[in-house]
């Protein structure tokens, strides 16, 4: 597929902004802390495989409006035609939409872009699964993150919560909270290592953008051959990710800011990476 404009993402369901390489979503339904609809599930999905073919997009940013990030599924608009469906005993139609939520994790784990996720307020369900597919995570002191499946009787096991969350916290913390759907406080989130930081409120969103920057300024090839690796290794013996990254590395050597970064280091200059 060739590579695509920039004006290809036109969101209805939530805010987009693109600024010297990187692009912002935000989450924008402030009233209710953000929550997810079918279609905004639907285009979040569409939007991350269309990243795949914007080469212009480097980086990505991930927040909600107001002072919370996301309350999960919309308690209405997606809980209740839900239960209905059950009540349908329509077991094929709850098989649909849970595939289809869990095709936004894949669709973010396999977008190249590096994503960092900004994270204020409430974090909550679908909204903590959003948090921890991203890359990177920055959280405020007053922001709350509950994988609270269970709350409404579901299981921990959700949008592959019980495969990444053990490898970001460990296993038993991570049991933790999918038993019990407990917020987790930000402290906990900063030492148990679900966030890389945590920053004031008003500090929160220009920070993660400087950081998407300037990840941005990095080689973007590298960059997505770094996500790729961190991703297909999970399942792979030490002998297996070591040819892998070899692989990986070689092919990283055959492009053209792997050559610049050394004609800079020899003329005592910072190299300026062009992404190809």
């Amino acid at each position: 597929m060739p590579d695509l404009p920039i004006s290809d993402i036109q969101p209805k369901h939530f805010l987009w902004r693109v600024d010297d390489r990187v692009a912002t979503i935000t989450l924008n339904r402030p009233e209710r802390k953000n929550p997810l609809t079918f279609e905004s599930y639907n285009e979040l999905i569409e939007t991350f495989h269309t990243l795949n073919h914007i080469p212009a997009i480097k980086t990505i940013v991930i927040t909600g409006a107001g002072d919370n990030f996301c309350s999960g599924g919309d308690v209405h608009e997606i809980i209740g035609p839900l239960v209905e469906i059950r009540e349908k005993k329509q077991a094929d139609r709850l098989l649909t939409f849970t595939r289809m939520s869990g095709e936004l994790v894949k669709a973010m784990r396999d977008c190249p872009q590096p994503i960092v996720a900004a994270i204020d307020g409430v974090c909550a369900g679908a909204g903590a699964i959003i948090a921890m597919a991203s890359d990177i995570r920055f959280g405020t002191p007053r922001s709350r993150v509950a994988f609270l499946f269970v709350k409404v009787g579901l299981s921990g096991a959700d949008m592959g919560a019980c495969a990444i969350l053990p490898r970001i916290i460990g296993h038993g913390r991570a049991a933790e909270l999918l038993y019990t759907g407990r917020f987790m406080t930000a402290d906990e989130a900063e030492r148990w290592g679900f966030y890389n930081r945590l920053l004031a409120p008003d500090k929160l969103l220009p920070e993660a953008t400087q950081f998407a920057r300037d990840l941005a300024d990095g080689p973007t090839v590298a960059h997505a051959t770094t996500k790729r690796c961190l991703h297909q290794e999970w399942d792979m013996s030490i002998d297996d990710a070591i040819e892998n990254e070899a692989q990986a590395q070689a092919a990283c050597m055959e492009t053209e800011d792997f050559a610049r970064a050394y004609r800079a280091f020899a003329a005592k200059q910072t190299p300026k990476f062009e992404g190809n």
